[in-house]
This record gives C-alpha cells, structure tokens and sequence, in this order.
C-alpha cells in the first residue's frame, strides 16, 4: 500500500463567520497543496472540510499519516468518539446530536477506504507544513 502524508489546517474569521481550510498531501517527492472556503462557516466546520478534502484527492487505497492541530478531529478517531456516536445514533455521551454529522460520515467512510492515521500537531508552532496549511486558510478567508 502507498503511503501518502497529509498536512491539514481550518480557519474561520469569527466563529461562525468567513473560513478557509488547506491542505498539503505528499507523496514520494511530490507536494500538492490544495485549499477553499466559505463566505459563512465555522472553524470545526473547516477543519473537518480540511482533512475530507485532502483525504478525496487520494486516486486509489493509501497509507495514511494525517496531521492536524485540531483536537476535535484527530480525538474524534484517537480517543474513539466517532464510534460511541455512530452506536448511539450520531448522538454524544450527553445524548445530544453530533455537531456537523454529515462531515463525519464523509470522513469516517474515507476512512474506509484509507489506513489512516490521525496524528496531533501543535498549531501556530514550529512545524512548516502545518504553518503553510494555516497560510493557505487564512488566504481563503481574504477572497470571502
């Protein structure tokens, strides 16, 4: 199986308000970056678009290390949540509805067809690909 990594980032202007999301996939020795946004969203929303959208660029089953400085993505599978909400009918362990669920089911049925793994990444740090996503979103939020 290719091994593919994957750098993502969200960003909103306000909460909700205009975002932006960017990603960066690489492979042997290539780089691809790619990004987007919306005039009204909110920040979980653009992280989740993040990482969807890097995951759909993927042409054929991957190995995948996916790095993100959200928690709430990254927990979502680290921690095993996305599993607890799909057994209680996409509610959480407070039995309220699971925010964005459409967005998680798109991701957990990438995550089918992927060997992904979700890696934590601290934000606004030190690391260049995580910095270039967060540049790559904040750009999108200018064009809203």
């Amino acid at each position: 199986m290719e091994e593919v990594t994957i750098y993502t980032d969200g960003a909103c202007s306000g909460n909700p308000g205009p975002g932006g999301w960017g990603a960066i996939l690489m492979y042997k020795d290539k780089k691809k970056e790619i990004s987007g946004g919306n005039p009204e969203t909110t920040n979980n929303i653009m992280e989740l678009t993040a990482v969807i959208e890097g995951l759909k660029m993927l042409k054929f089953p991957c190995k995948v290390s996916l790095y993100s400085d959200s928690a709430y993505v990254v927990n979502a599978f680290e921690q095993k949540w996305i599993y607890g909400w799909m057994k209680n009918g996409w509610k959480t362990s407070g039995k309220a509805p699971v925010k964005n669920k459409e967005l998680w089911q798109q991701l957990y049925s990438l995550t089918k067809e992927h060997e992904v793994t979700f890696i934590k990444v601290k934000g606004h740090s030190d690391n260049e690909y995580n910095n270039r996503c967060d540049e790559l979103a904040r750009n999108e939020i200018s064009k809203n």
